[in-house]
């Protein structure tokens, strides 16, 4: 969720200065939920295609998210340029998670939310380009070493071709570039006159875009909607698009705008942990040693970037 910080970076007020509990347990049940959020995906994906699930989870997130803007009384922009960076920040939100999905028919659950959160190494990469007081510092650039170090060993076990999954560096191969790919959404709200819009208005136009991308890449690729799926399948994709895409979405930008970005951005590391025990538990994947020490250096890295070596007067 670093759209949503890089939103609210240029936010000033802030009603806490440190977590309480209504903080540390809503942002507990989001890392569960975006935890879930890959199994979820896999478990859909045996009745209904990847793009064309994509963009049913987007259209339903929107439909829902226009209806709670129209509550709250949040207005629809899009003029003075702001049609353009949507445009664009949608666009790699439908790519993004084009990627995911479609990685998912070839690698576990466990593993696409292990790459999927490097997405933090791209945006402090790319970040000292878009602000410059936000240049890396000695600790920062040891904790990206450490994340890609792990990544590198993550990957390195696709190439094995493990059982019943020959193709699993292609999953893998996507799921990094869904990473880069959501860094670089980030990186697009930060610079673009979407910044400058309510977070409600920049997450409807990511949705909105990548509902008609999505919908129309899966009607290209031969995708068929299933005649009648099981009432179960429907249940997983309702909790995609109300309980993931919309609901949990909304939490996290209430918390950014009410606790210190910087604290609570730390506790997305969690995610990826609780998505490697998802898989596991609802999935039966295998919990191998080499992607558990992947995660651990991955978190680890992100961690110091996070929290180590900021240079005085950086925002």
């Amino acid at each position: 969720m670093d759209d949503a910080a890089a939103l609210a970076a240029s936010t000033p007020r802030r009603r806490h200065s440190h977590l309480d509990t209504t903080a540390v347990v809503t942002l507990l049940a989001c890392c569960v939920i975006w935890g879930l959020g890959q199994v979820a995906i896999k478990l859909t994906l045996v009745e209904i295609p990847p793009l064309l699930q994509a963009g049913a989870r987007s259209a339903g997130a929107a439909l829902l998210l226009l209806a709670w803007m129209h509550w709250r009384g949040v207005r629809v922009q899009f003029g003075g340029g702001v049609w353009r960076g949507g445009l664009l920040v949608g666009l790699l939100f439908a790519a993004e998670f084009g990627c995911m999905f479609y990685g998912l028919q070839f690698t576990t659950a466990s593993r696409m939310v292990v790459f999927l959160y490097t997405a933090p190494f791209v945006v402090a990469l790319g970040m000292p380009f878009v602000a410059r007081s936000e240049r890396l510092a000695g600790w920062q650039w040891a904790g990206l070493v450490m994340a890609f170090a792990g990544v590198v060993w993550a990957f390195a076990e696709g190439f094995t071709g493990a059982r019943g999954a020959p193709r699993q560096w292609l999953g893998d191969a996507l799921g990094i570039t869904a990473a880069v790919l959501w860094g670089a959404t980030t990186l697009a709200l930060r610079a673009s006159a979407v910044s400058r819009v309510s977070a409600e208005m920049a997450l409807l136009y990511q949705l909105a875009v990548s509902a008609l991308l999505l919908s129309l890449a899966g009607a290209w690729a031969g995708e068929v909607w299933p005649a009648a799926p099981r009432w179960s399948t429907w249940a997983v994709l309702a909790f995609q698009i109300t309980i993931i895409t919309f609901a949990s979405y909304l939490a996290w930008f209430w918390l950014i705008a009410h606790y210190p970005a910087t604290q609570i951005s730390v506790f997305t590391l969690l995610t990826p942990m609780f998505g490697l025990l998802a898989g596991a538990w609802l999935l039966g994947e295998p919990l191998t040693l080499r992607l558990v020490v992947a995660l651990a250096a991955v978190c680890g890295g992100l961690w110091l970037v996070s929290t180590r070596g900021r240079r005085p007067g950086a925002r």
